[in-house]
């Protein structure tokens, strides 16, 4: 027997607009029976488990013991470039001058998350459009 990971959750202030936010990052679906006010909002991956964001009353306090990883279908810098435009924040910049590292980054409400290099990045190659 096994366990199947249904989904990722992540406490939050407001489950509505940051699964507005993640919706936007990963070009993926607030499920459309969640609204403003509800206490538990999904986005909707294609692949693998479901984004499951919870109110809960307390603010974050310290650094996630979990966090996210992407890896963009175009450069990492433009997604970080894109990603700050959305409202992220940059936690940390580890990205390297041979273009190896990575960039640690917080969602409006301050949960980490990393941006690896792309496909094309790892590869020396520049992305297809």
């Amino acid at each position: 027997m096994v366990s199947v990971l249904q989904n990722v959750a992540i406490d939050c202030a407001d489950p509505y607009e940051l699964a507005r936010f993640w919706s936007e990052v990963t070009g993926c679906p607030v499920h459309p029976e969640d609204g403003p006010g509800d206490e538990e909002t999904r986005v909707m991956l294609r692949e693998g488990p479901i984004l499951h964001f919870n109110k809960v009353p307390e603010p974050k306090a310290v650094k996630n013991r979990v966090h996210l990883c992407l890896r963009p279908d175009s450069t990492r810098d433009e997604e970080v470039d894109r990603l700050l435009h959305l409202g992220a924040t940059l936690v940390a910049d580890l990205r390297e001058p041979d273009g190896t590292g990575w960039t640690i980054l917080a969602d409006p409400e301050g949960n980490e998350f990393c941006v690896l290099r792309s496909a094309s990045d790892r590869a020396g190659t520049a992305p297809h459009p």
